[in-house]
């Protein structure tokens, strides 16, 4: 799950209130009626919590109060209309949807992700990678470019640079998108095109059209990864949300463990262009699947139900906008409003700074093991792996995001939900509205914080000749689960804290770090391995690790103190 869509957690959670709570256990109820969870209004697309201005108040307060004046009151069990569900059992509602109709839709999302990322890493695994399929199938390649370009080593890793930008480009045109004409669209129309830029850069004559493809095969298609939230949101209601949301988020992560390994063995018996061609098949079939999708986002379906049945169409706040005010509120959102919740809540700072180096080190990770595992860097190597084999090693990784998604739900299941359910039976609140404090949340980036440097320092002083090949490996799979546990921790935390607008606009915030570190690692992970030595440039990694590991903890300590003092958190006073 990177960028999130604007609206995308907005129409689950309603315009929430700000107060404050009596324990790390008390609850945020919605002003959302029980009925509806998804929205108070059809129309209300667009809500500020009322504790968060921002630049774009004007533009958000016009479609807020228009929506409001035009609000849903229909009570349950009332003839259907085009202004909201007509209650709970209404089965146009995504959430009311089969169990195996749910599981469809985010398998795949999840494929069009796990392509979008592992095409990064399938071109680079002998220097460097990011972080899903289509990125990391370029890791494998980069020395083939080197001589197919007569460029670099530091300049072939431009390409994986440029489409990690792209990534981070990428939400402000899907986002409007998915706002006016919703989520399908987006999955149909933006996800092929960006295949196509793929095809382009399988076929490139020149090292400039290469870059240029890469960029936009990125920037296009990072939309799946932009509004998949949104379609996680819309299926599940908020208290069921997160064990769903790890096996949404566990496919682009996926991708750097698998696309390092068909990366190379593709250039070792193939070339670096197949790199590109696997990841457009594998595409491929998910357009194919994409157009068995169904719309979720719920203007959208009650849109086309007015239509179906000659109703009277949903109000629409956009519609009322120009097209600047349109402009200038999707910049603020996507843009400016991250920006500076970056610059000036902690909670978003701190969280961001730890995830996007656990990027950056998984990117030296990706330059690491080619080096310590084959025989191309005499003076560090370790082991004499043929390039294929080296690629086999990032399995390590895979296992250990695998491990933490279980980790992740029997958190959930064990520590969450538990007291989810204390609060329903003691205060009878409302399950479908129902969201106990973040700091419930952050148990799994303990666990988390305490597995990566174990993993870091692991892998350190067992990468050597020595010492079995397996040794190092298995370090990996604690750095993989600690990175993902640590990651599913900011993304559900700062969505509790902050609400559907603004936690949106805070992950909007950690997604442009990480795709900083992301662009920024691969061009000295190499030089820094090859002058240190796997020991020490992984220890070095380490430590900072460490010096970061109090984060979760000061979270859980003392988070509520900190956001009673945010401008944009939903709570003004700190838990007791």
């Amino acid at each position: 799950m990177d960028v999130v869509d604007l609206s995308d957690f907005v129409q689950l959670f309603g315009r929430p209130k700000r107060r404050g709570m009596t324990s790390p256990t008390a609850t945020l109820e919605s002003e959302t009626k029980p009925r509806d969870v998804s929205s108070s209004s059809s129309s209300i697309t667009l809500p500020l919590p009322a504790c968060a201005p921002t630049a774009s108040n004007d533009l958000e307060k016009m479609a807020t109060n228009k929506s409001a004046e035009l609000g849903s009151t229909q009570p349950m069990g009332q003839a259907v209309t085009a202004l909201d569900w007509t209650g709970p059992d209404d089965p146009d509602n995504p959430e009311n949807w089969p169990a195996g109709k749910k599981a469809f839709h985010i398998a795949y999302i999840g494929l069009q992700c796990f392509v979008v990322y592992a095409k990064h890493h399938v071109l680079s695994p002998p220097l460097t990678s990011h972080r899903t399929f289509g990125s990391s199938v370029y890791t494998p390649a980069i020395a083939s470019i080197v001589e197919t370009f007569d460029v670099s080593p530091t300049a072939a890793t431009l390409p994986l640079t440029v489409y990690v930008l792209g990534l981070a480009l990428g939400p402000a045109i899907s986002a409007p998108i998915s706002e006016t004409h919703g989520r399908r669209i987006v999955y149909l129309t933006l996800f092929p095109i960006a295949l196509l830029f793929t095809l382009g850069a399988g076929l490139a004559k020149s090292f400039a059209t290469l870059m240029v493809c890469r960029f936009l095969a990125g920037t296009i298609g990072s939309g799946g990864l932009a509004v998949g939230a949104g379609t996680n949101s819309d299926l599940f209601p908020p208290l069921t949300r997160a064990p769903v949301a790890s096996v949404f988020l566990l496919a682009p992560f996926a991708g750097p463990a698998l696309g390092p390994v068909a990366g190379s063995y593709l250039v070792q018996f193939k070339s670096w262009r197949w790199t590109q061609y696997i990841t457009l098949m594998i595409g491929l079939v998910a357009v194919i699947l994409g157009f068995f999708q169904k719309e979720t986002y719920k203007k959208i379906i009650l849109a086309q139900r007015a239509k179906r049945l000659n109703l009277p169409p949903p109000p629409n706040p956009m519609a009322s906008m120009t097209a600047a005010q349109k402009a200038k509120f999707v910049l603020t959102v996507t843009i400016a409003r991250p920006v500076i919740m970056l610059l000036t809540e902690p909670i978003v700072a701190f969280l961001a700074i730890y995830t996007a180096f656990n990027f950056g080190v998984l990117f030296c990770f990706f330059a690491a093991f080619p080096i310590v595992f084959e025989s191309r860097y005499p003076e560090v190597q370790a082991y004499h792996f043929t390039q294929g084999e080296s690629g086999l090693v990032f399995l390590g990784i895979g296992v250990g995001i695998l491990l933490a998604a279980i980790i992740f739900i029997i958190s959930d299941k064990t520590y969450y939900q538990p007291r989810a359910r204390k609060e329903i039976e003691s205060n009878g609140k409302d399950p479908r509205s129902l969201l106990l404090a973040p700091e419930n949340r952050v148990l799994p980036a303990v666990i988390g914080s305490v597995l990566l440097p174990i993993g870091l320092f692991w892998f350190a002083w067992t990468a050597k000749s020595s010492v079995h090949w397996i040794v190092p490996v298995l370090a990996s799979i604690f750095f993989g689960a600690g990175n993902l546990l640590v990651f599913f921790t900011a993304v559900m935390y700062q969505l509790d804290s902050y609400g559907p607008m603004m936690g949106a606009s805070a992950m909007a915030a950690n997604g442009i770090l990480r795709y900083v570190f992301g662009a920024v690692f691969p061009l000295f992970s190499r030089q820094m391995y090859l002058a240190m030595g796997a020991g020490w440039a992984t220890s070095l990694l380490g430590f900072v690790t460490v010096a970061l590991m109090p984060v979760p903890w000061i979270l859980f300590k003392y988070g509520a103190k900190i956001r009673s003092k945010s401008k944009y958190a939903m709570f003004s006073r700190e838990y007791d």
